[in-house]
């Protein structure tokens, strides 16, 4: 309608500058770019143009939908040759630009609005433009002269005493600081007057002076400023510092007489219960830190403090994330002496005598029940730092545990505890399956344990639906179990919002396109793409704000921010997932040709360069660990990946892969031979960082392109090349015979997935060899038909079999007595937890039923 109105009034008056320029930007909202760009411009060139407020607003709206931000500059910079002395118009141009991170064009900005206008903010628009300038090229000669400019604004507004805000201070500190001038900082912050109240009040300043006197060496100074800091309140960042300080200026001649005033000070915060929690973790890490540095127990024993903390705080949930990082730091530093055993037998010891007790009052009351909880973590930590590997070791007690969190008096209750104890259990099931059959060879008996934690999950879910850390476990095993249907349900309920799609959607992104649900992967797609969207047109203006508010402290987080989500491993995955989506939209010849000759394939190749500035921001932490990262064999996270997490490689390859299918269509056969090579130069390199499925994929287009090649040259016969890419999609179909739930919680459906998706590119390259008259397009037709037929044959079978045996299947081999070890666990989901064995045993059958399902309408959908 917006468009009608414009073209109604231009009717009129054709040169009406406002309606053309509304008119370019609704044509921005309604996909025409082109014509968009081309009537911006117009409009531009027309010298009187910008002298309308309207033509102004329409036409910068126009350029930043186009994302034209020197465009946009330039409509405000004529604009002013009409009313220069426009406050509000030079605000516009210095602000586009610090939007668009045009620091060049922001510092030119800053210099007109301090010549014209007498507004001490200006100047701190330039400081900081001038600071951005010379961080965004730090090697460049320009730089150091930016920073000395910068510096010296900012002594001249000190002198005025235009230097009134912590956000002010801040941004001279940094000054200082890309300058490596810690000196001079500390000197500014020790300054009497307005300054030393500024820093006073504000803790993060006060934190940021330790650090400065710890750096620049002055020890003393350093201890004195925490001490004052830890008086006035208690900040965890403070003891660190105070730590830090202390251990750096021990004498080790008298290392008990220097730490002896830090000893009293920590107790005597200790004794404060409001801060007690702090200052007793302050001893243990002190003691800890005394440690590792080679002076004994000159602070304490770590062993007697770490256990005085944890009988202190037991009661409270965050009790063993506190003291983990101590017993595993405790732990590595007795390696120097030898005396690892020793440590974790003194640990055992002190569990050993706790633990009766523990248990025995679990059911009193919360605090009671979550000391119990703590003191399990204890030992599961442990075991992982003794390398138990016994898997009997790991299941000790598991029906003492899973009847607690699942059916005491507690659980009925909903105390918060019995999810942890729950979760507990599950953790030490999975540790326990992984160390019993993690070898290739016992993977069905893997997936069998791994369904009886399923269930653990879904009961502990049952009882607190709002339990993050189950769920997320309950994701990742139904997914290894190739499961996606339940596992995308549960995802869902987690409202995974904004940045958490960066951070938690590789939960999830992805395995419906290897399991065969291409439509619901492609929602996660469009909404992750959405995401990016939106952030895109938000930080701008976040950005903006800054300015306005003079919190500048902000703005280098808020540009470091939208650089890494712009330039994001995330990013690059949903791009390339979403890509790869829509692939599977099948028209006629004309229309699958068309739709890979028209690819913008030039925004996503990438270099060595390019790859290594992608910033990983996903979140493989959040799963709640007990144990170190470098205890591979004992990490939750990396043992139930379900494949490989995409990384740079993925990346590479999958950018490739359109790239490839772009230069067939067009027949351009030295790009398509360079692609080609280069993307199984990343198989024979990196196969082992790739999921298997996809491998199945990129060699079965490396073959494409080999017969495509052959078949351009007339002189020789396809029918070898075109053997070997039938076979690659053919070895991936199901067989005759199915005896085993294997079949479906393996690797299978995701190869099936792959063998479809591979058949689709397939169809693309007949397509395109008989767009361009070539005569093995005919051979590859008839042989495509004769896969698609065996292909809907073996899929439909496979399909009967899972929707009549799948269900019955899982009570005969994954909830049978048979494994020793895990007997206890499947005795117990049978006895108590029948409702819900059943519920994951439909849910289970359901997903792979399905994945089977879609992937059998994929056949059903394509045709040569």
């Amino acid at each position: 309608r917006a468009l009608k109105e414009c073209d109604k009034l231009l009717r009129k008056h054709p040169n009406h500058p406002s309606a053309r320029a509304i008119k370019a930007y609704v044509l921005t909202q309604t996909g025409r770019t082109e014509e968009a760009l081309a009537l911006s411009l117009s409009v531009l060139e027309t010298p009187t143009a910008m002298a309308s407020a309207h033509a102004q607003q329409g036409l910068t709206l126009a350029f930043r939908a186009l994302g034209r931000p020197h465009e946009e500059i330039m409509v405000y910079t004529a604009a002013l040759a009409h009313t220069p002395n426009d406050e509000t118009l030079h605000c516009k141009v210095f602000k586009a630009a610090a939007r668009n991170r045009m620091f060049k064009e922001q510092h030119q900005a800053a210099v007109q609005l301090n010549k014209l206008f007498d507004n001490p903010k200006y100047i701190w628009w330039l400081v900081v433009s001038l600071l951005l300038q010379a961080r965004d090229s730090p090697k460049n000669a320009a730089a150091q002269v930016q920073l000395k400019l910068a510096e010296r604004l900012v002594e001249k507004a000190v002198a005025d005493g235009n230097l009134k805000s912590v956000e002010e201070l801040r941004v001279y500190l940094d000054v200082l600081d890309v300058q490596d001038k810690r000196e001079q900082m500390v000197e500014v912050m020790d300054v009497n007057g307005q300054l030393a109240a500024l820093i006073a009040n504000d803790p993060d300043l006060v934190t940021q002076r330790i650090e400065l006197l710890i750096k620049t060496q002055a020890y003393g100074k350093a201890v004195e400023a925490a001490i004052a800091a830890l008086k006035a309140r208690d900040n965890w960042a403070d003891y660190k510092l105070y730590i830090e300080a202390v251990i750096a200026s021990v004498d080790p001649a008298a290392a008990g007489a220097s730490v002896s005033t830090i000893c009293a000070h920590l107790e005597a915060w200790a004794a404060d219960r409001d801060r007690a929690r702090s200052a007793k973790l302050a001893q243990v890490a002190l003691a800890t830190r005394m440690f590792e540095s080679g002076f004994g127990d000159a602070a304490g024993l770590p062993e007697l403090l770490i256990w005085g903390f944890i009988d202190q705080f037991q009661e409270k949930a965050i009790c063993y994330t506190d003291i983990m990082q101590f017993i595993i730091a405790h732990h590595k530093a007795a390696g120097k002496y030898d005396a690892q055993a020793a440590v974790i037998d003194y640990h055992w010891a002190q569990l050993e005598k706790r633990m009766p007790a523990a248990r025995e009052s679990a059911g009193q009351s919360d605090g009671e029940a979550q000391a119990w909880v703590n003191l399990e973590k204890v030992r599961y930590l442990m075991q992982a730092l003794r390398g138990e590997t016994d898997p009997s070791v790991w299941l000790a007690d598991i029906e003492v545990l899973l009847n607690f969190g699942l059916t005491s008096k507690p659980a009925r209750k909903k105390q918060p505890a019995c999810s942890d104890m729950t979760l507990l259990a599950c953790q030490r099931i999975i540790q326990a399956a992984f160390l019993a059959h993690g070898a290739t060879s016992a993977r069905a008996q893997l997936h069998s344990a791994l369904f009886k934690a399923l269930c653990v999950l879904e009961s502990g879910i049952r009882l607190n639906e709002g339990n993050f850390m189950l769920k997320l476990y309950a994701i990742r095993l139904y997914l290894y179990l190739s499961c996606y249907e339940r596992a995308r349900a549960i995802y869902d309920s987690l409202s995974i919002k904004h940045v958490q799609q960066e951070t938690l959607g590789h939960m999830i992104l992805g395995h419906g396109m290897m399991l065969g649900c291409f439509a619901a992967d492609m929602e996660l797609c469009y909404d992750g793409v959405a995401f990016y969207d939106r952030f895109r047109s938000k930080m701008p203006r976040d950005i903006e704000s800054v300015y306005d508010q003079e919190t500048y402290s902000n703005i280098q987080d808020f540009i470091e921010f939208q650089r890494n989500l712009d330039c994001s491993v995330q990013h690059e995955c949903t791009h390339r997932y979403a890509l790869r989506g829509e692939g599977f939209e099948y028209g006629s010849a004309k229309e699958m040709v068309a739709r890979w000759e028209e690819a913008d394939t030039r925004s996503i190749e990438h270099t060595e360069e390019s790859l290594g500035a992608l910033h990983d921001n996903r979140d493989i932490s959040v799963m709640g660990l007990l144990t170190p990262k470098d205890l591979a064999q004992w990490d939750l996270e990396l043992l139930t990946r379900p494949v490989p997490m995409p990384g740079h490689e993925w990346i590479q390859a999958f950018s490739l892969v359109p790239q490839i299918m772009h230069h067939m269509v067009c027949a351009e056969i030295e790009l398509l031979q360079a692609k080609s090579s280069e993307l199984a130069a990343i198989v024979d390199k990196h196969d082992n960082a790739l999921p298997r499925s996809d491998l199945i994929l990129i060699r079965g287009i490396i073959d494409m392109v080999a017969l495509y090649i052959q078949a351009t040259d007339q002189q020789h016969a396809v029918d070898v090349q075109l053997d070997k890419l039938v076979e690659g999609i053919s070895a991936n179909l199901p067989e005759d015979q199915f005896d085993s739930l294997f079949v479906l919680s393996s690797d299978r459906i995701r190869n099936l997935s792959a063998a479809s998706e591979l058949f689709t590119y397939a169809l693309v390259l007949k397509h395109a060899l008989s767009a361009q008259h070539l005569p093995a397009a005919n051979a590859v037709g008839l042989a495509l038909s004769q896969q698609r037929k065996s292909a809907l044959k073996s899929v439909n079978a496979l399909r009967g079999w899972t929707d009549k045996c799948a269900r019955s299947l899982i009570s005969d081999q994954w909830l049978a007595d048979g494994d020793d070890a895990f007997t206890g666990v499947a005795r117990f989901v049978r006895d108590s937890q029948k409702q819900t064995v059943l519920a994951v045993t439909k849910a289970c059958s359901t997903s792979w039923l399905r994945s089977v399902k879609n992937v059998l309408m994929q056949w059903e959908q394509c045709s040569s």
